[in-house]
């Protein structure tokens, strides 16, 4: 059996209030010739479909079109779960039109597929969080858990397990044993994989992945997966890569897009997992095209900027501009470098490195309160405050002076 594992596609997501769409679709269109090209039988999307739980027409659309593409007319299975980032009802909702295109989508752990025919293959058997399919004459048996939080893991736990429920705290533990209780549904015939939406201990989340872990309470061990998982297929994590210290069967795909700007130093990719019952996965890495990439222009001047911007007009990229200046950018100049070089996303001046025009906020002894304001809303905002903070600020202070020495000397604070 061929499987290709991909996720987090967030779809709708914009950058900075930038929309990200046309760069989504040209990774789906691409995205489907991958899966053609390789005769891939099982497409696994491993959570964060949509970027919120309201995604945009647009949006959804283009995910529909997608999975019927990918579909082949019902020969292929595609296996959708919930990430952190949808709304698992509305995930689901197309399933039972979905279903004749060979689309299998799951909402929340509790999730129960029911069996029969998908397309031109099946569903033999399924429970609350596990699926087995026959697909090509193989049978592959599927552990399927969406993104488990900490309520949605309680009901699916808890249920089965009340005796259980003060011994077994910790979120790490609960999902083992849930893992754990999955598990015993492999068989030494069928294919076994495993497939969640999770953070765990010893990933790089490479600063793109929004914190929802809450001070580290949702993150998981390696040791809870099952160790006779041939493949674990995860999802929430924007850098591709290999959960250390499981051997490389378990990973994450990352997202498809650079999304971030601290996710320009890595390369996107997909996987490629060949697989046997009893058989070591053959595994290797499709490498994603970067459509229109994210940028950090480090400038030595205004006027250096301004030149950058000039010559890359035309330049297909978005565009975050660190300038290093001595004085604060005029709205003039903020204005030529956004109308000529377009997707400009932000501008950070950087005082320089020339002591003679740092700030040194200890030395007020021969400043007046204005020089001492000005100095300090530069240096915060590096900018100059306008005139009409300042008189705001002066006028405020002449009231509470006035205040002060009008209040009779018994009641002063001294």
């Amino acid at each position: 059996m061929r499987i290709l594992h991909t996720s987090d596609w967030h779809l709708g997501k914009s950058l900075e209030g930038h929309s990200r769409m046309e760069e989504q679709e040209a990774f789906l269109e691409d995205f489907i010739n991958i899966v053609q090209k390789n005769h891939v039988d099982l497409v696994i999307i491993a959570g964060d479909i949509y970027d919120n739980a309201n995604p945009p027409a647009r949006a959804e659309k283009i995910f529909y079109q997608t999975l019927k593409k990918l579909s082949s007319k019902g020969e292929r299975l595609t296996l959708i779960i919930a990430g952190n980032h949808d709304n698992p009802d509305r995930l689901v909702a197309a399933g039972p039109l979905a279903r004749d295109h060979g689309i299998i989508m799951m909402g929340t752990p509790k999730s129960i597929v029911p069996r029969g025919d998908y397309g031109n293959n099946k569903v033999i058997n399924s429970g609350q969080g596990f699926i087995e399919i026959e697909l090509n004459k193989e049978k592959a048996i599927i552990i399927a858990v969406p993104y488990p939080s900490e309520k949605r893991l309680n009901e699916v736990l808890y249920n089965s397990m009340e005796e259980e429920k003060e011994q077994i705290k910790s979120y790490n533990d609960r999902i083992k044993k849930l893992f754990h209780n999955l598990s015993k549904n492999y068989r030494e015939d069928t294919i076994n994989i495993l497939i969640s939406h999770l953070f765990t201990l010893g990933s790089d989340q490479a600063g793109s992945e929004r914190n929802v872990q809450l001070g580290g309470s949702f993150i998981v061990n390696k040791d809870c997966f099952p160790e006779n998982a041939q493949y674990i297929a995860l999802g929430h994590i924007h850098k591709p890569q290999i959960v250390p210290g499981t051997n490389g069967k378990a990973r994450y795909s990352g997202s498809p897009i650079q999304y971030n700007k601290k996710e320009i130093n890595f390369k996107k990719k997909c996987f490629i997992v060949d697989v046997k019952a009893g058989k070591e996965c053959n595994i290797h890495e499709i490498e994603l095209k970067v459509y229109k990439p994210i940028e950090v222009w480090k400038c030595s001047s205004i006027e250096d900027a301004i030149e950058r911007c000039t010559k890359n007009k035309d330049r297909n990229c978005w565009v975050y501009l660190e300038v290093t200046t001595d004085r604060f950018i005029r709205e003039d100049e903020i204005k030529f470098m956004k109308t000529t070089k377009k997707d400009i996303i932000e501008i950070v001046p950087k005082i320089g490195d020339n002591p003679s025009k740092n700030i040194n906020i200890h030395d007020f002894s021969h400043k007046s309160f204005e020089e001492i304001f000005r100095e300090f809303y530069f240096k915060e905002r590096k900018v100059e405050p306008q005139s009409e903070v300042i008189d705001l600020l002066l006028s405020i202070m002449k009231e509470e002076k006035e205040d002060e020495a009008y209040q009779p000397e018994n009641k002063r604070i001294k």
